[in-house]
């Protein structure tokens, strides 16, 4: 019996959150499944990917995508009482401005979350595959 291994990628840069972007694209999200933890500065979300890293392999992979030391989120094009919606996030971009970093989320049909934070600190975790 083979054993599945799932990985835990942590980033603390614009390199890095590069990789996370690439393994994300694609990912099917429930809106419902966008969490911003203001209090504690969390930002989360559960996620269903492809299995990128093997190239022939169809699988899906449940994951979670964890921001931290967010200060402020902001959303466009996305109406919050629709939370039954499924996005697909196209890519994660990162610019920084003066001292802090503005992350950003971009979803299909111009859908967009705006992440505010002073550093990157992301972590994409793998959680279970998915047998269709």
């Amino acid at each position: 019996m083979a054993e599945k291994f799932l990985k835990k990628i942590i980033t603390q840069n614009q390199d890095d959150l590069r990789v996370i972007s690439a393994l994300c694209s694609e990912a099917k999200i429930k809106q419902s499944e966008i969490k911003f933890l203001k209090e504690n500065k969390i930002f989360l979300i559960f996620l269903q990917r492809k299995n990128k890293e093997k190239s022939k392999n169809k699988e899906k992979i449940n994951s979670i995508l964890k921001f931290e030391f967010i200060d402020e989120s902001k959303s466009k094009n996305i109406d919050q009482n629709k939370d039954k919606n499924v996005l697909e996030l196209l890519a994660i971009e990162s610019y920084k401005k003066e001292n802090n970093y503005e992350i950003i989320l971009l979803f299909s049909n111009n859908r967009i979350i705006n992440l505010f934070c002073e550093v990157i600190e992301c972590t994409l975790e793998d959680v279970k595959v998915v047998n269709d």
